[in-house]
């Protein structure tokens, strides 16, 4: 099977605190995370074929990410199962300022990955090779792999997405910047958040900030901006692409849903102004639901609300 989408990185087991009431005390929701594995599965939900390059740990965990892919369809003959580590985990607890992640990742199968791994042929054939900046943060072998990853991809022709995706818990500001200096140097459509890419380059003026993506040679941009859209910029356009308007429960995960469907919608073919759009409309939708994972809009699912958008205007 040729595969639209490749991505590196991380996937985890996801433990989501659900609200307590009058009939069942506060519990958390067994899930499945790791934004690449989010990323990868929102793709394949829009109908594009999606696979992973990763590492799980010889567990319980492993053995339902692994299962959790096949139902989804998401190809995973490039994940390997290391015998000698765990699957990550992490917790997301959800109180009046936003949610909190608390992970259990440290040398995780993912984290010990290394390029020597790298599936070159698979990667060479693919439409798309994703990674994120989790993907480059896990440790030091798991960098090297997922550069290497982009290199490869360049020279091969294939298209490079990358999300920011900054999180200092994994490393130090100072590396952050200089490792995504190079993998933005490879990287063809950005997908950054702003709260990420304010931090990472210290600007705060959208357009200075598209500015400096464009000028590291990027081709595409979509600024993630949460409640208010997406700032999506070529060298010849730009635009704000407004968000669709729900009534959200739990974010965990829809920067990646984004991702995932923006990209997937790219690879059929829509031009990125309308690929924005749609992946607005599955990006809101992912956040009615707890879990990064189960309330990941189906295409016939975002196609029936914009074709709602579309009657109401007309």
């Amino acid at each position: 099977m040729s595969i639209d989408i490749l991505a590196f990185g991380e996937p985890l087991v996801e433990f989501n605190q659900q609200p307590a009431n009058e009939h069942e005390p506060q519990h958390y929701l067994q899930g499945f995370g790791g934004d690449i594995s989010n990323f990868c599965i929102a793709a394949a939900r829009q109908g594009a074929k999606a696979g992973l390059i990763s590492a799980v740990g010889a567990d319980g965990f492993g053995e339902r990410l692994l299962a959790l892919w096949t139902q989804e369809r998401v190809d995973a003959r490039h994940v390997y199962t290391d015998p000698d580590a765990p699957t990550g985990v992490y917790f997301v607890s959800h109180d009046a300022h936003g949610h909190r992640f608390d992970y259990l990742r440290a040398g995780s199968a993912a984290s010990r990955y290394t390029h020597d791994r790298l599936p070159q042929q698979a990667i060479a054939e693919a439409r798309f090779l994703h990674l994120s900046g989790i993907s480059l943060a896990i440790s030091n072998s798991a960098c090297d792999a997922g550069l290497a990853a982009m290199e490869h991809a360049r020279k091969a022709g294939v298209r490079v997405s990358f999300d920011t995706n900054l999180r200092l818990r994994l490393w130090s500001l100072a590396r952050a910047r200089g490792i995504m200096r190079e993998a933005l140097a490879m990287t063809d459509v950005c997908l950054p958040s702003w709260d990420d890419i304010t931090v990472l380059t210290g600007l705060d003026d959208r357009d200075a900030i598209v500015d400096y993506l464009l000028a590291c040679g990027i081709g595409l941009v979509a600024l993630k901006l949460g409640e208010e859209g997406a700032y999506v910029a070529t060298a010849q356009a730009r635009a704000l692409v407004p968000a669709w308007q729900v009534q959200a429960v739990d974010a965990t995960g829809a920067g990646d849903c984004f991702g995932g469907a923006f990209i997937a919608r790219l690879a059929a073919g829509d031009e990125p102004f309308e690929a924005a759009r749609y992946a607005n409309v599955a990006a809101a939708l992912s956040t009615t639901g707890y879990g990064a994972v189960a309330p990941i809009p189906t295409a016939e699912t975002v196609l029936a609300r914009l074709a709602q958008h579309v009657s109401v205007i007309g």
